[in-house]
């Protein structure tokens, strides 16, 4: 059996870039026997099918998302403003609360 890639034996050991992993991925999804790359690239079929699963997770995440526009910064902007009128209605309902309970919500010192 001939090796398939072109690198020598010292760059396919150790880690692999990103691209490597790439293009081994795309082997196996171009029909590419799973044990036997796994044998030529020196490693786990388990880490080839990991990677595999990795390759389809980004695309299929890449297909969910949508182009950004000028309304995200209006949304966000928005947003803020909600979590803020949030916290400030819970602080309120705090202080009511204290207040029909009798209690002062902050004590404090008058200066003179």
């Amino acid at each position: 059996m001939t090796k398939k890639s072109t690198t020598t034996d010292s760059q396919d050991r150790g880690r692999f870039s990103a691209r490597r992993k790439t293009d081994a991925v795309i082997r196996l999804l171009r029909g590419e026997d799973l044990e036997t790359l796994s044998r030529e690239l020196g490693v786990t079929a388990a880490t080839l099918s990991s990677w595999r699963e990795a390759f389809l997770d980004g695309g299929t995440a890449a297909m969910k998302s949508r182009p950004t526009d000028d309304r995200d910064e209006v949304i966000a902007r928005l947003q803020a403003k909600v979590g803020q009128l949030t916290m400030d209605n819970e602080l309120l309902d705090r202080k009511c609360q204290h207040l029909e309970d009798g209690r002062p919500f902050a004590s404090r010192r008058r200066s003179t």
